[in-house]
């Protein structure tokens, strides 16, 4: 399988593995189309998780790591996508329904929007809330002191 989509998508994508587990870089303009490609012709019928990996040094600072599943294959597979800050992505969401919430969650958490999401909104903090708490330019320590004054009239940190 990923000898045929080497084939295919060329220069654009890069098979690797790692203890085992196959995964593929691929250039972001070929995520949705291959994503389609993996699910119905590759049988990948389950997106197990879609998340990101904050690397600030790098020119392309977010991995975005889609994980797929076969059910019929018994098999897993991760396709990652590097992009710059401020750059999004096409939404998932039409291939596989559950990515409405996990896309969501890489949002909330990195600040990742996805192009055609049919509700691009936080969905594990509250909406007026400032900053992407898995950034690592985000301080471990940071809060969103004036959300937290308004929100529950303490002082951040009590």
């Amino acid at each position: 399988m990923i000898a045929k989509l080497k084939g295919e998508y060329g220069s654009g994508l890069e098979p690797l593995t790692y203890l085992g587990q196959n995964y593929m870089v691929v250039d972001r303009s070929l995520i949705p189309e291959l994503l389609q490609v993996l699910r119905n012709e590759e049988q990948f019928d389950y997106c197990v998780d879609i998340t990101a990996v904050h690397y600030p040094k790098r020119e392309k600072q977010f991995d975005v790591v889609w994980v797929l599943y076969s059910f019929p294959r018994n098999e897993r597979i991760r396709v990652t996508a590097r992009i710059a800050d401020g750059e999004s992505l096409p939404s998932s969401v039409p291939i596989w329904v559950t990515a409405n919430w996990l896309e969501r969650e890489v949002f909330d958490m990195f600040g990742i929007k996805f192009d055609g999401h049919p509700d691009m909104k936080r969905i594990l903090l509250p909406d007026g809330w400032k900053g992407h708490p898995l950034r690592k330019d985000y301080g471990i320590l940071q809060q969103d002191n004036e959300w937290v004054q308004i929100n529950l009239g303490i002082e951040s940190g009590q």
